[in-house]
């Protein structure tokens, strides 16, 4: 029986790691390689979908046939839609039917198994073999939800790249899914085929990127509920601040596709008023594009995946903004950004601290196994102690010989006290958050200092 490979790709980013998949052999020939492209944007119709991204042309040849999962499933939104349980069966004559798979058996290649829509395409298919891809950070945490067992057993292993040399992935280890590496060489191959592609339909925005610059990097935070809209303008204020403080006077924003088109405007008032000129790039082009065709003298932000990718495939330095305040925002503890963000926390100089920033290079494998594995192993204990009792052990005896003043920010007093962890609230206090009298006595001397103050 003939074998159909279904890829599932929901940004230019996934797409390219898929590639780079393939052209290193990592992902094994099959009969037909299908693309199944789904735009997750909160409203699709109005933004474009990695297909119609600037240089995605360089990557269709690579699969024979290219499909849309908003098409099928309209008018459902694609992250909120999952076949209910007695039409699966319906659902797979008719996906097989509509894309021509007819009885071929079918392998699935899959990002972000634990959400629509790859867990709805791994509920159509019932019986295909599962391999998950990793295109970002949280690949390096826990599993964040339940699969359920016609899904978990299924899956054959986790594809991902190498943002933190040294460092092991956590994602389905709960399932005993084994990782393998995607070759950077093979990666950054492909991202320059995009670059090449990209250049026509982007060549205007590019050019406009003076080389030698300050990226600064956008993630429109306010619209997940993290920061207030104030907030973040602050945050991308303090980025200028901290790249005309390194001395550099040229500083390009890349922000957030989604975000609104006002928020620029304080930042280029802000560079002018320190004697530098800030330009914004709102071409929906990768990060890694723009590091290719202009090579930032620095690439800032908070705790985007293209930091990483700016230091370990390109040798850029790299500087972080803000972590320290998402650390303490992040809710529930269980967050999935919360590995992320300690990652970046963890590793990446502060903007603010201007020494810190020409001081600073990237650790060795060594030194990240040495340290940031075991932070990362107790934090991810603590994100989602079910899934990882065998941790339990390892994250109690880190936690006792390292809570610091630098390390507390990783981990929240009320989360180790519900996992009776070292750093727990003592005994005889417990009771406190749990009374309501002494809650209300608490909000009142709050607001009676407030008005003081005030």
């Amino acid at each position: 029986m003939p074998t159909t490979q279904l890829f599932l790709a929901s940004t230019l980013y996934g797409a390219a790691t898929l590639a780079a998949a393939m052209d290193a052999g990592t992902i094994p020939a099959a009969g037909r390689r299908v693309l199944v492209v789904s735009n997750n944007a909160s409203v699709p119709e109005t933004q474009p979908g990695p297909d119609l991204a600037p240089g995605f042309e360089a990557l269709r040849g690579r699969f024979d046939r290219l499909v849309s999962w908003n098409e099928l499933i309209h008018p459902q939104h694609p992250g909120g839609w999952l076949p209910r349980t007695n039409e699966i069966p319906m659902w797979e004559r008719h996906v097989r039917l509509l894309w021509q798979l007819g009885d071929d058996d079918v392998e699935l290649i899959v990002e972000s198994i634990q959400v629509a829509p790859a867990l709805s395409l791994a509920q159509v298919f019932l019986g295909a073999p599962i391999t998950v891809y990793a295109d970002g950070l949280m690949s390096y945490g826990p599993t964040r939800n339940k699969l359920g067992l016609l899904v978990d057993t299924r899956i054959d292993r986790l594809l991902h790249l190498d943002l933190v040399p040294g460092l092991e992935p956590l994602l389905l280890t709960e399932f005993g899914v084994p990782s393998q590496v995607v070759p950077s060489a093979e990666f950054t191959k492909v991202l320059a085929e995009v670059a090449e592609a990209a250049g026509d339909a982007v060549g205007r925005d590019l050019a406009a990127v003076p080389r030698d610059c300050a990226l600064l990097l956008g993630q429109y935070l306010s619209a997940l509920g993290i920061l207030s809209t104030e907030e973040e303008e602050r945050l991308h204020l303090s980025m200028v601040r901290g790249a005309v403080a390194l001395g550099l006077r040229r500083i390009v924003f890349k922000p957030h596709p989604t975000a609104p088109a006002h928020w620029t405007e304080p930042l280029r008032d802000e560079a002018a008023r320190l004697g530098a000129e800030l330009t914004v790039l709102d071409s929906p082009v990768p990060a890694e594009v723009v590091y290719q065709r202009a090579r930032p003298a620095l690439v800032a932000g908070c705790f985007s995946t293209a930091l990483l990718t700016a230091s370990v495939l390109y040798g850029i330095p790299v500087a972080r903004a803000g972590t320290r305040l998402l650390l303490d925002r992040l809710a529930p503890y269980q967050n999935s950004n919360r590995v992320p963000v300690t990652i970046v926390h963890a590793l990446l100089p502060d903007l603010a601290d201007a020494e810190a920033v020409r001081a600073w290079s990237p650790p060795s494998p060594e030194r990240v196994a040495a340290e940031l594995t075991p932070l990362l192993r107790a934090v991810g204990y603590c994100m989602q102690s079910q899934a990882h009792p065998g941790l339990r052990d390892e994250a109690a005896a880190w936690l006792a010989a390292n809570l610091t003043a630098d390390t507390w920010p990783y981990f929240k007093r009320r989360r180790l006290t519900s996992l009776g962890l070292p750093g727990a609230v003592p005994a005889r206090l417990a009771f406190v958050p749990r009374n309501r009298t002494v809650r209300r006595v608490a909000r009142r001397a709050r607001a009676l200092k407030k008005a003081t103050l005030g």
